[in-house]
């Protein structure tokens, strides 16, 4: 039921379900899915002969492994169950077991089979993958056809909005189809006499609009696009002059009865905030009824004469240009900082270039190749040729400004303050902008106070990320698993909680061993942070020690011993004994285990974090460090492998919480339910991933904080698992809060 996300890993689809079985027992399952069909993300992996034969309206009979949505549950992450809920799919699943089989096509699914044809046609019209991408996101809504390194070139630049099936381009197809429909129209007396032209250019407009919407595959930007210009079209077709504010708030209307859950999407707020910042920086924007809607008019007719010709039209077009990237630049930028953390520096000049070779020259191109392939390919160079001017606009040394997640009070008055620079006001006012906006570019962050900690085990599913914090430096203990090629913990979900608590620099990246659900967003995360140290049990010839070496990033092994002290806090390595010369067979049995600790208060509060190390390194910690090892808090080994948390081990470091980082119904069965039940026996309390989310704790606050439990909504299902069984280990242990 949509276009297949593809990649050289798999396939990734929506499905609608007409009839399903467990074994041979029709059963109830949701009527649209969401489904991955893989074949590995190794090097060599390429797509299997049925994967590449999936299109979209086929009918297949699958035999899938379904689970209800489920999502990371990080601060500044991604909701992936709000989108899921949005899009009514009840599960998602992996195709498994028995080999798929296509069944006969069944009549209907008109747009999805003409949306598969056309891009099918583009990527054998066109060679180049990426040019081809970018040209089937604006013909046909298919932004997974852009590859990650494009989409990290369009974020950068601040363009990325422009690589869809924006409210831009439907708003300019509208414009574009009105006008020519308003022209025709007035070529018959008789159609003119049944409805005046202006009126018939509007109803035309409107309808084309939507066509246009529901082939590029109705996506929400889109729908709310074509609802704004409904809403528009109809007060004007009514024969009343609207003040412009009540047509924004109407249209804002229809948008969120129409689609409730816009409120809660970044688009819906960038889009109105544009519009109502472009309105209200207009120089009629004063005037109301009919002078003011005159004086619109006239400004964007383009038939109307004006003193000077073209000259005069290109000049006026060129200042309106800038004069409406600025209001954009400056009004939405509090807003971006706001909903993203982050706005890009170089947008304004980026955008000023991008915004008419992608309305004007790339936009048409993607859509007439339809009739004329040809046109395909000369869209291709323009995409390459745009790409080229991006990358270079890349390079600037600042590129994107980063801020953290600000409190209430300093969003409101930063908003106002972007309305406020941009208001058709005196100077005077407008300065008053400066002071309103400033605390949003530096808000105030909470970090631990001299001679404190904090920990955050972040939710990165199957795999191993934790943050530890002290008053002025930042320990990095893993990077998250690689999920697929071009998909990684690193860039999806780790690097976003540092932007959204203002992490700018990672003082020590410490790599425990090299499996990829520990080391598989390293790359990310030493591409975007300044990272002053990598501490790892990597073997030399590793691929990472190389990327740290380009980037100046000094690099040394984990070492039994080795100690630092940052702020009051002692850094122990207890564990490897000796460098890695070579890749071990195992590269569990070299995890570097790391003691956090208060200086110079052995029985402190303390986190003991261990990595993948199994029962024959952990027996060897004990006979080394005995009761030493005691911490307030352990990393639960090797995800709760059942080779793992020996009862000797966890009689030593008695924890009173074991944070089990492990992916959503495991298909490794972490925890282990004998591995749990140890823990239980000891007192400690056991909180896993999928249920918590990211869990925080510090040295010198009791109990600890969930992000599934203080950021849910009723769209969130409760999570499962250990933390949703097993009691506390003192009444409100668990505390409500933000990580």
């Amino acid at each position: 039921a949509s276009l297949p996300q593809r990649s050289a890993s798999g396939l990734r689809f929506e499905f609608d379900v007409e009839s399903a079985r467990w074994g041979d027992e029709p059963v109830a399952v949701p009527p649209r899915l969401l489904l991955g069909w893989t074949s590995g993300f190794h090097e060599d992996a390429t797509l299997t002969q049925p994967q590449r034969a999936v299109r979209a309206g086929q009918r297949w009979t699958l035999q899938v492994r379904l689970r209800r949505p489920h999502g990371a549950m990080n601060p500044g992450g991604f909701d992936f169950e709000r989108h899921l809920f949005e899009r009514g799919i009840g599960a998602t699943g992996a195709v498994r077991g028995a080999p798929p089989q296509v069944v006969a096509a069944a009549p209907g699914h008109a747009v999805l089979r003409a949306r598969q044809a056309m891009r099918d046609a583009i990527e054998r019209q066109v060679g180049d993958s990426r040019s081809a991408g970018v040209l089937a996101a604006l013909a046909l809504g298919d932004q997974s056809a852009i590859l990650r390194d494009d989409w990290d070139l369009f974020r950068v630049t601040g363009v990325a909005h422009l690589m869809a099936i924006s409210g831009l381009h439907v708003t300019m197809f509208a414009w574009l189809a009105g006008g020519l429909a308003g022209a025709v129209w007035r070529r018959s007396a008789r159609l003119c006499l049944a409805v005046p032209a202006p009126q018939a250019g509007l109803v035309l407009g409107a309808l084309a609009a939507a066509a246009y919407a529901v082939f590029a595959g109705w996506a929400v930007p889109a729908q709310r696009t074509v609802w704004m210009l409904v809403t528009v079209a109809g007060l004007a077709l009514g024969g009343h002059r609207w003040p412009w504010p009540l047509v924004l708030l109407a249209a804002g209307l229809v948008v969120t009865v129409t689609d409730p859950w816009a409120l809660g999407d970044p688009g819906f707020w960038l889009s109105f905030g544009a519009v109502g910042l472009l309105l209200a920086s207009s120089p009629w924007a004063g005037a109301s009824g009919a002078a003011g809607w005159s004086r619109a008019a006239s400004a964007v007719d383009a038939t109307a004469p004006v003193a000077g010709g073209w000259p005069r039209r290109l000049v006026d077009a060129g200042r309106a240009a800038v004069h409406t990237q600025v209001v954009a630049t400056l009004g939405l930028a509090p807003l971006t900082l706001v909903l993203f953390q982050q706005v890009s520096v170089i947008g304004f000049v980026a955008n000023l270039v991008a915004v008419p070779w992608i309305t004007l020259v790339v936009t048409p191109l993607a859509l007439l190749g339809a009739l004329w392939p040809d046109l395909w390919s000369l869209g291709a160079l323009a995409v390459r040729g745009l790409s080229a001017v991006l990358a270079w606009a890349a390079t600037a040394p600042v590129a994107v400004f980063e801020a953290a997640a600000a409190p209430t009070w300093i969003v409101l008055a930063a908003l106002a303050g972007g309305a406020l620079a941009i208001l058709p006001l005196p100077w005077r006012w407008r300065v008053l902008a400066v002071p309103l906006v400033a605390p949003l570019l530096w808000p105030p962050t909470s970090r631990p106070a001299p001679g404190a900690f904090e920990v955050v085990a972040l939710d990165v599913g199957q795999g191993t990320a934790v943050l530890v914090r002290t008053h002025r430096h930042l320990l990095v203990y893993d990077a998250g698993p690689r999920f697929s090629r071009d998909s990684d913990a690193g860039e999806r979900l780790v690097l976003p909680a540092l932007r959204a608590r203002g992490e700018r620099r990672i003082d020590l990246l410490m790599l425990s061993h090299r499996d990829l659900d520990h080391v598989g967003g390293a790359a990310a995360l030493l591409g975007e942070r300044a990272v002053g140290a990598l501490v790892s049990s990597l073997e030399p010839s590793h691929p990472l020690l190389a990327t740290a070496g380009e980037r100046a990033v000094p690099t040394r092994p984990c070492r039994a011993g080795d100690t630092w002290h940052w702020d009051g806090i002692r850094f122990e390595v207890l564990y490897p004994d000796a460098p890695v010369a070579s890749a071990p067979l195992r590269a569990n049995t070299v995890s570097c285990v790391l003691r956090v600790g208060l200086d110079g208060l052995p029985g402190g509060p303390s986190v003991l974090l261990t990595g993948d190390i199994e029962r024959e390194q952990e027996l060897a910690l004990v006979a080394r460090h005995g009761h030493a090892l005691a911490s307030e808090v352990m990393l639960v080994p090797h995800h709760g492998s059942r080779t793992s948390s020996s009862a000797e081990f966890l009689r030593a470091v008695s924890p009173r919480f074991a944070v089990v980082q492990a992916g959503y119904q495991s298909r490794f069965g972490h925890p282990a339910p004998d591995v749990v039940r140890r823990y239980a026996e000891q007192g400690a309390e056991v909180i896993a991933s999928p249920a918590c989310g990211a869990w925080r704790w510090t040295s010198d606050e009791p109990g600890f904080r969930c992000w599934r439990d203080s950021a849910r909504r009723y769209w969130h299902h409760p999570g499962d698992g250990p933390a949703a069984l097993l009691p506390a280990a003192e009444p409100g242990a668990r505390a409500p809060g933000v990580p």
